[in-house]
């Protein structure tokens, strides 16, 4: 029976209550081992302090000892407050990067997926004013193959992808920039001469994503954090799963936050915990097959 750890996130937070009801909500799979990792006592609700988040980083180091140690086949991750994390000396933006660095990952890539929509984004955690100095060919490749690796996995022969433009009007041709001509469309090009998919743009970004919820893509690229994420939470805010893409085992976690306004309120909707349990669940099936090494 495959074992998944499931880290409690902030006690603080809504985390132990969302990750109490969807162990109890009768929907997920069979032939599964569910531990939840973390100290419910370490935090108050709706309080959050130096305690509960030196709980919550606790609690992902043991998830750590657990994988390396191979006592368990995926993580599911509760949610954290970064600034808890980071006031506590976490240096990392978010627990993508925390378990890329643990497990010595610099291929990595943080994408999305919903009912509705599948994002991938180009980059993550990173001011806006950044990303256009962070864009290359290379990176969106690397992100490209990661995200259709993932669809691939999930049975998706070959995928089509869209790649959003940058600037608005995907640079109308270069009269609003030239990040669509320079760095996205040789990264086109180079996706479709090596990975097993179907990628198309520049897309213009404000219309993009209205074409994916109506089937037309499998997913978007999105080139920055926000005009991804932004439309997915629009339509697919209760049920969307962040998945760490590139770790030699499954790693998702809840699209939402910690919630400290509503915790401990039984306010909280447990569907996107749901949806990330039964994802690692899934993946967990093939989780020694990298998403980078499915290439056409």
């Amino acid at each position: 029976m495959s074992r998944i750890v499931i880290t409690l996130g902030d006690p603080a937070g809504i985390g132990p209550e969302i990750i109490g009801r969807a162990l109890d909500s009768g929907q997920l799979p069979g032939g599964f081992e569910f531990d939840v990792l973390g100290d419910r006592e370490a935090g108050v609700p709706g309080q959050p302090d130096a305690r509960s988040a030196a709980a919550a980083l606790a609690a992902l180091d043991q998830a750590v000892v657990e994988l390396q140690h191979g006592r368990a086949a995926a993580v599911v991750t509760g949610p954290v407050s970064k600034d808890g994390l980071q006031a506590s000396g976490f240096p990392f933006p978010g627990q993508t990067e925390f378990f890329a660095h643990a497990f010595g990952v610099t291929d990595f890539a943080m994408l999305l997926t919903g009912p509705t929509l599948t994002v991938g984004l180009a980059t993550i955690h990173e001011a806006l004013a950044n990303v256009p100095a962070l864009l290359s060919p290379e990176q969106i490749v690397r992100i490209g193959t990661l995200t259709a690796g993932f669809l691939r996995r999930r049975g998706i022969v070959r995928p089509r992808i869209a790649v959003a433009g940058l600037n608005p009007h995907a640079g109308e041709n270069g009269a609003f920039g030239d990040e669509e001509s320079r760095i996205i469309r040789p990264a086109i090009r180079q996706l479709n001469e090596c990975v097993c998919a179907t990628f198309s743009g520049p897309a213009v970004p404000d219309a993009v994503f209205r074409d994916a919820a109506r089937g037309h893509y499998d997913a978007v690229l999105a080139m920055y954090h926000d005009q991804g994420l932004i439309p997915l939470k629009l339509l697919d805010f209760d049920s969307a799963v962040n998945v760490t893409l590139g770790l030699p085992f499954p790693r998702t976690s809840p699209d939402h936050g910690t919630a400290f306004a509503i915790a401990g309120r039984n306010l909280a909707n447990p569907s996107s915990m749901i949806a990330a349990i039964r994802l690692a669940c899934e993946l967990a099936g093939d989780s020694q097959v990298p998403e980078q090494n499915l290439r056409g």
